[in-house]
């Protein structure tokens, strides 16, 4: 479980590309590269093993990544590669099909040959790739070849979700332990799963914990965009998602919070947020918490003392203060 992040920038420039060639072939696949940046390549990349699957989030330069049958000979994880593709474009050729991906999902095959040009207009190409084992996967490999070098748009609907999650997981992973990673891990193979399902128009096939989880996660990324609604609560998210209130408690039964203890957590947070952010200090603390659907200001004070043991007001000083400290030693030096 874990991270770890390797950077090209720790070896000499005219190594870079080389170094980038070795360490994707060893941590990812055998393959072969060609770049028209050899002389300045750039690369970074964070690896993370969430429970069954592997996270990488990969920045780099232009380059073409081909794999053939003599790489997949010296080494095949036998599974799928699902890339969102968050800067830059791909264009992916594998078993006769040819896709340009900007912005949105490409699921392939480790498999099978595959040609994948990395294009950019000078930025480096930013990349966040799952590595699924086929053995993960419930959905049965005749019934996710349609989906194979097909544009997976992410950016409404269930793939956008798993999107959000990905990013998320991203960010936040080396702030989890072990069990929470292991966890996690368990909850990306349901979404995935639901989310192929879904493109398929066969998500009933799709197991009941996958379609669980996608539920839930278009529960989280509701409640995320509507915290600043004073009449959110569990009754109306249900009848928003057409599930019974009975349903809604039961998704968050294997959850470290209820879902009310959700949306009183994450009000809190954006909170604690913005009394910390200058652009808010012409807002009182009412109107802050006004802001984030707080609407008893007694109740409000008494809940953020008792998660950050301080008071609103004595957050937003050392918020203040902590500032002025900063911004002195900044003209000292």
């Amino acid at each position: 479980m874990g991270g770890a992040r390797a950077s090209a920038s720790v070896v000499p420039p005219a190594d870079r590309f080389e170094w980038f060639l070795e360490t994707v072939t060893n941590e990812v696949m055998p393959l072969s590269l060609s770049s028209d940046r050899r002389g300045d390549f750039h690369a970074d990349i964070q690896d993370m093993q969430v429970g069954p699957v592997a996270l990488s989030a990969f920045e780099f330069s232009p380059m073409r990544a081909w794999r053939s049958m003599r790489h997949i000979r010296q080494g095949d994880p036998e599974g799928y590669q699902l890339v969102l593709v968050t800067q830059g474009n791909f264009r992916v050729s594998q078993s006769g099909r040819e896709t340009l991906v900007a912005g949105d999902f490409i699921l392939t095959d480790t498999s099978s040959p595959m040609l994948t040009e990395c294009l950019s207009a000078g930025d480096p190409i930013h990349a966040l790739t799952l590595q699924i084992p086929r053995t993960t996967l419930p959905l049965p490999p005749r019934r996710l070849e349609p989906l194979l070098v097909h544009r997976l748009p992410a950016q409404k609907g269930a793939t956008a979700i798993l999107a959000a999650f990905l990013r998320t997981l991203h960010a936040q992973a080396a702030h989890c332990g072990t069990e929470a990673l292991l966890s996690m891990g368990f909850a990306t193979v349901d979404l995935v799963t639901a989310c192929l399902a879904q493109h398929l128009h066969a998500l009933d096939e799709a197991p009941v914990e996958a379609r669980s989880q996608l539920m839930l996660q278009r529960i989280l990324h509701f409640i995320e965009h509507n915290l600043g609604d004073s009449d959110l609560s569990p009754r109306t998210i249900a009848e928003r998602h057409n599930i019974s209130l009975r349903t809604l408690y039961t998704l968050f039964d294997g959850e470290s919070d209820s879902i009310a203890g959700v949306i009183r957590r994450r009000r809190l947070e954006r909170c604690h947020n913005d009394l910390a952010c200058p652009d808010m200090d012409h807002r009182t603390v009412q109107m802050i918490a006004a802001r984030w659907g707080f609407t008893n200001p007694a109740s409000f004070s008494r809940s953020f003392r008792d998660t950050y043991k301080t008071t609103p007001s004595e957050h937003r000083v050392r918020a203040r203060q902590h500032r002025e400290t900063d911004t002195t030693q900044q003209a000292r030096h």
